[in-house]
């Protein structure tokens, strides 16, 4: 078993760096920055190309990035062997991209949605809209947002936003909002927390492009800051981290991995991905009994890459399309989060049973090796920071907690949605939800 790489010792900030472009740094996001000096913790890229995080110090700026430029020559293969750019790290065809809807839910966070549209806008991409889908909200906070500062973005020589309101709780629920009023053949999905990198469309496109068969394609999520110590340790911990090298996974050629295709979570996260809009469609969109804001608290994601799977489409994991994550701020959100994880997983494989039940044998064979795999990756990952590993102990039991929850809480979910349902139909002059595959089906 690959052993979990040191993560991050205290907060320090995050900064942007290219080997191909000496003493420059930025901020997540493509921002510029001040010179930053002491320690940090760098994104290090060579043409673009993103190679690793790894940390280094200087008492000045010159002396940092020299640190930084040691640091990945040493740790990083493809720095020593001067990586130069594959052929497709560049942007496509302007005639030939196709049109994406990018996503973003929202619930009661205007100030990081601001910052995660602001960085939208400044996309490297020729065709795209964004759809902000307003999730119960409290407050007409990001209404008047998107209003007031987006509103003239829908220009002619620009992308469209748009203002989305989806009343029921329920992120699965918001990202089917989102999926009935996307325009583009490509739907793409981030959250609001978030900060994309200028070419993370480019990325995400480029295989659906070079292969018809491709049905979703996930990408990097690395931190955008390390301010507090929780962020920190969930960043030791492993956080969003599926590496570095571009992966394709299908069940037409199944890898070695024992636990495939029910390990979803290697796949990729949902803060991060991007679908054919048609195939998600056909599929039902997200499951709405799954997801952050449903007794389920997520796994809507991962459900969602098995059941591309199970329909015979391959799924890609692209480290070029690159999201900049920022984590939960304090230890209560940080311990709210990791229980999420685990029940999300055990949310996600009671509803691949329910979803695709032809699979169930497969799942019971690989049942007692899932198992241990979960338990030897939490005793791995509370060890990976000794002597300093007790927050890292702490998320890994939360998580198994929660793995042992997720079923329940998927069942209640179900049942809360059936009585959702109920209520709606018999509600004078209401009707139920409209079925994701009905509305794209009329399109």
């Amino acid at each position: 078993m690959t052993p979990v790489p040191p993560g991050p010792a205290a907060p320090m900030p995050v900064v942007d760096i290219d080997l191909a472009e000496p003493g420059a740094f930025r901020r997540p996001g493509g921002r510029t920055r001040n010179a930053p000096t002491g320690r940090a913790l760098g994104l290090v890229r060579l043409h673009g190309r993103p190679l690793g995080m790894t940390e280094a110090s200087g008492r000045e700026p010159a002396e940092l990035w020299r640190a930084f430029e040691t640091a990945a020559l040493r740790e990083f293969p493809d720095a020593a062997r001067g990586h130069r750019p594959r052929p497709g790290d560049g942007p496509p065809v302007r005639g030939g991209a196709p049109e994406i809807s990018v996503v973003v839910a929202t619930r009661n966070r205007a100030g990081m949605l601001r910052d995660c549209l602001d960085s939208l806008l400044a996309l490297e991409y020729p065709r795209f809209e964004i759809l902000v889908v307003d999730n119960a909200p409290a407050d007409t906070s990001a209404r008047d947002l998107v209003g007031r500062r987006y509103a003239a973005s829908g220009r002619s020589d620009g992308p469209a936003v748009r203002y989305l309101h989806e009343p029921v709780p329920g992120l699965a629920r918001a990202h089917n909002r989102g999926l009935a009023a996307a325009r583009g053949p490509i739907v793409a999905f981030t959250d609001d927390d978030t900060l994309v990198d200028p070419r993370w469309l480019t990325a995400l496109a480029a295989p659906f492009l070079s292969d018809p068969r491709t049905g979703c394609v996930t990408g990097l999520i690395v931190p955008a800051e390390l301010d507090t110590e929780a962020q920190v340790a969930l960043e030791r911990h492993g956080a969003f981290a599926k590496g570095y090298t571009p992966r394709t996974w299908s069940l037409r050629a199944p890898p070695a991995d024992p636990l495939f295709p029910f390990t979803a979570g290697r796949f990729g996260s949902g803060a991060n991905m991007a679908f054919r809009t048609r195939l998600l469609r056909e599929l039902g969109g997200f499951d709405p009994a799954t997801g952050v804001g449903t007794p389920a608290r997520g796994g809507d994601d991962l459900l969602s890459f098995f059941r591309v799977l199970a329909r015979g489409r391959s799924l890609a994991y692209e480290p070029g399309a690159i999201v900049w994550h920022r984590h939960r701020r304090t230890p209560e959100a940080l311990e709210a989060q990791a229980f999420g994880y685990g029940a999300g997983l055990g949310a996600y494989l009671a509803g691949a049973l329910v979803h695709e039940p032809r699979m169930l044998p497969a799942l019971l064979r690989r049942l007692p090796g899932g198992v241990r795999y979960a338990l030897a990756r939490s005793r791995e990952r509370a060890g990976a920071d000794a002597p300093t590993g007790e927050p890292s102990t702490r998320i890994a039991r939360l998580e198994l907690r929660g793995l042992l929850y997720g079923p329940v809480g998927y069942l209640r979910s179900r049942r809360e949605e059936r009585r959702l349902q109920r209520r709606s139909a018999h509600r004078p002059g209401g009707r139920a939800h409209p079925d994701t595959r009905r509305r794209g089906a009329a399109r």
